[in-house]
C-alpha cells in the first residue's frame, strides 16, 4: 500500500513539472490554499476534488495517478484546447503576443507560465477581424509548408476552443508536449491518433495521440516581407500551358 500512495505523490508532482508550474500556481489552478507542498511530500492525501479539477483541466486519469493504470489521460466527450496563458493590455483588451522561431523552442515548457508570456512582444491589431477572439502571432520555421508559408513569415493564429471545431480544411499551429508545428490536421475516425499534414509532399504526415497536444490555433492571415514575382502563380500558369498543349497533341492524333 505504501508503495501504491508513493506513486500517487511522485506523478502529482510530475503534472505540475510538465506543465511548468509552480507549487503555488499549481495551487491556485487546482482550487487548494497555499501550495501544492504538503501532498508533493506525501503529508496530505490529495483531495476528491482536486482529482476532479485534474481530469476537468488536464484529462488526467484518475487510475493512472494513484498507479493502477499506464493510461495517463482520460477524455470525455468535449476536449479543449485552448490558450493557457493570454496576456492583456491597459485596456483590458488580448494582445497577440508574438513567438518568433527561436522563442517557440521553449513555448511548450512555459506553456503555463504567464511571465515568460508576458515577457514576449506583444501588440493589438484595431481592425473589426481581431475582435472577440484571442490571436497569436507565429513565426514560420522550415520550408513543410510551402507554397502557401514560406521560412520567415509571421502568421497571425486565433485562439480554438475545443476538439470538435477543428476541420482539415484549415491550416492550424498545434503546440504539442514538445514542439510547435503548423500543419493541417487530419483525424482518424474511432481514434485518439490524428495526423498532421504538411503542404510540401517532401514532408510524409506526422501521426500523434491528441493527449500529446497542448493547444491549437487557427491560421487566420499571414505577413511577409517577400513581395517578388508569385513564383507560385507562375508554376501554375506553366503547367495550364502544357495541358492546353497536351490536349491539341490528342486533337492531332484523333484526326
Amino acid at each position: 500500500m505504501l508503495m501504491a500512495i508513493d506513486e500517487e505523490f511522485r506523478r502529482f508532482k510530475q503534472i505540475r513539472e510538465e506543465l511548468n508550474l509552480t507549487q503555488a500556481a499549481f495551487a491556485e489552478e487546482l482550487g487548494i490554499s497555499a501550495t501544492t507542498a504538503d501532498i508533493e511530500r506525501g503529508r496530505t492525501r490529495i483531495p476528491g476534488q482536486v482529482v476532479k479539477e485534474l481530469l476537468k483541466k488536464y484529462h488526467i486519469n484518475p487510475l493512472w495517478l494513484f498507479g493502477d493504470s499506464s493510461q495517463k489521460y482520460l477524455y470525455t466527450d468535449k476536449i479543449f484546447v485552448n490558450p493557457k496563458v493570454v496576456t492583456v493590455d491597459q485596456a483590458g483588451n488580448d494582445n497577440i503576443v508574438l513567438v518568433s522561431a527561436k522563442a517557440a523552442a521553449g513555448y511548450p515548457n512555459n506553456i503555463g507560465d504567464a511571465e515568460w508570456f508576458e515577457a514576449l512582444p506583444a501588440f493589438t491589431i484595431p481592425l473589426p477581424e481581431y475582435r472577440n477572439a484571442t490571436f497569436r502571432g507565429f513565426q514560420v520555421d522550415g520550408d513543410s509548408m510551402t507554397p502557401a508559408l514560406q521560412s520567415g513569415e509571421w502568421i497571425w493564429a486565433r485562439a480554438v476552443d475545443d476538439w470538435d471545431s477543428l476541420s482539415d480544411k484549415h491550416m492550424y499551429v498545434i503546440v504539442t508536449i514538445d514542439s510547435v508545428l503548423v500543419k493541417r490536421i487530419r483525424k482518424e475516425k474511432d481514434s485518439t491518433f490524428v495526423n498532421l499534414i504538411s503542404l510540401n509532399p517532401d514532408y510524409v504526415p506526422i501521426r500523434i495521440d491528441r493527449n500529446e497536444i497542448r493547444e491549437v490555433w487557427q491560421v487566420n492571415s499571414k505577413l511577409s516581407f517577400n513581395l517578388e514575382e508569385d513564383k507560385t502563380e507562375i508554376s501554375l500558369q506553366g503547367l495550364y500551358q502544357e495541358m492546353r498543349d497536351l490536349r491539341q497533341e490528342v486533337k492531332k492524333l484523333a484526326k
